[in-house]
């Protein structure tokens, strides 16, 4: 079966099948397009794709996947230095459509308004599928090299664990240059021959008005949503909810289950891994906790000298995945694909969690910035966060650790919020957690430092 069964005909066609920001499509005349699009860049070691949130991105995106043809997102964000490190890297050779980028000197080819559709392609398992760069805390941005058979196992163990099938319409505005936008929200829809909304931007009113069955969102999104009542009981509706991306703080899952009628399913996952970690359509969903590994995934906890960490719930260890998702590596980087990896073959992840006995995961975070190590302890920051949130005085929050001569880190929460002192907060925080694990200092700012994913910047807090 190819990757994208839903346009070989597999699930027949609607004239609704696909809209992205509010322009719609069939399956049959997105293959089309695709497939005239195929013939013209067929044979090019890789293609460069502006990820912007458009029909012909999702058209560029699909005419390489079934032509063979590895596909290179750039995040419609990058700037200059970013984009000619990506293509050159990349070795991509063509540019699909014509994306404001003017150093870029790479022919470029014009997305078809029309087309025939090809034969149902055949494409190998082990090709590259996608080179999606992702960013590390030192050096350019890194291409993980993901093949058609990483997507396909991705893909169809979230079926399963989401019970998504052709009946599903999935609504998201989410960026289409990463695994969460573009793999899991457009490829996805794809292969389960679910139609497909993606509604531009994540606007709540957007939205509301979809109509969907299931919805993705990152935490930003649904704080967005549930700050609209009203949009948010629009979708009470809906089949699910999933929020990834970024931990999701649980006033905002307790608000989403207050207002919709349902908990949201959390799920965690990598570029180099894809989605691994998820809990279940039919099963429990507690917050901050992000489930079990999804089929042919398997994960576990290493402490600092590699040795198996107690599945207590709260014992801190560093999370390793193997398993039918996982990228090939990166590319030209062999020295950094395999530091990547232990020696019998558990890729690591750089996360720390925390698993209970009944094997659900807790995300804590980086292991490299939100492991506080303060006074001799360890302190993960996503439960300092947690406990700020849950004060109505805080709205959002992040914790970093900041070098300290007598602790080794002190705890430091940056708070966005109003009509509480930093005394109140510091004393909030140890009422629910040990008292080691209070701040020491609160600072409080106008915003935080986001991404495109919405998830918090702290290396610039901690700058």
């Amino acid at each position: 079966m190819s990757l994208l069964p839903a346009l070989d005909g597999t699930f027949g066609d609607a004239d609704d099948a696909v809209i992205v920001d509010a322009v719609t499509t069939s399956w049959d005349d997105l293959a089309a397009r695709a497939d005239a699009l195929g013939e013209r860049i067929a044979g090019s070691p890789a293609v460069a794709v502006c990820g912007t949130s458009a029909l012909d991105t999702v058209i560029a995106v699909v005419a390489g996947l079934r032509a063979g043809v590895p596909v290179v997102p750039v995040p419609a964000d990058a700037g200059p230095v970013e984009r000619r490190h990506i293509l050159s890297d990349s070795g991509a050779a063509l540019v699909v459509a014509d994306p404001d980028w003017p150093e870029v000197e790479l022919p470029r080819v014009p997305v078809p308004a029309n087309g025939r559709r090809g034969a149902a392609p055949d494409v190998d398992g082990d090709a590259t599928g996608l080179i999606m760069y992702t960013s590390g805390t030192t050096g350019p941005p890194k291409g993980a090299v993901i093949p058609h058979r990483a997507l396909a196992a991705e893909l169809d163990g979230l079926a399963a664990a989401w019970e998504w099938t052709p009946d599903d319409t999935l609504v998201h505005g989410l960026p289409l240059f990463h695994v969460h936008g573009l793999v899991l929200g457009v490829l996805g829809a794809l292969r389960v021959g679910s139609k497909l909304h993606h509604t531009g931007r994540p606007l709540p009113e957007r939205y509301a008005a979809a109509g969907g069955s299931l919805y993705f969102g990152v935490p930003t999104v649904w704080s967005r949503v549930v700050a609209e009542p009203d949009a948010a009981k629009a979708l009470a509706p809906a089949r699910l909810l999933v929020s990834g991306s970024a931990a999701l703080p649980v006033p905002v899952f307790d608000r989403m289950r207050e207002l919709t009628g349902q908990a949201p399913v959390e799920r965690y996952g990598m570029t180099e891994t894809l989605i691994t970690i998820s809990t279940r359509a039919s099963g429990e969903r507690r917050p901050g906790w992000v489930g079990l590994p999804i089929d042919g995934v398997e994960s576990r906890l290493r402490d600092d000298a590699g040795d198996p960490v107690a599945h207590d719930g709260e014992s801190i260890g560093g999370l390793q995945i193997r398993g039918a998702t996982m990228f090939d590596g990166y590319l030209n980087l062999p020295d950094r694909t395999a530091e990547s990896f232990t020696a019998d073959g558990w890729f690591m992840t750089g996360d720390a969690a925390v698993t209970g006995a009944d094997g659900f995961h807790r995300i804590v975070g980086r292991a490299s910035i939100d492991i506080i190590k303060s006074g001799g302890f360890k302190v993960g920051a996503g439960e300092v966060e947690s406990a700020l949130l849950s004060h109505p005085a805080v709205s959002e929050a992040a914790v970093v650790g900041l070098a300290d001569g007598d602790l080794g880190e002190r705890i430091v929460a940056f708070v966005v919020g109003d009509g509480a002192s930093d005394a109140e907060l510091i004393d909030h925080v140890a009422a629910q957690l040990s008292v080691h694990k209070r701040p020491r200092e609160v600072r409080f700012v106008d915003a935080l430092p986001r991404n495109a994913m919405g998830k918090v910047s702290k290396h610039l807090l901690k700058s």
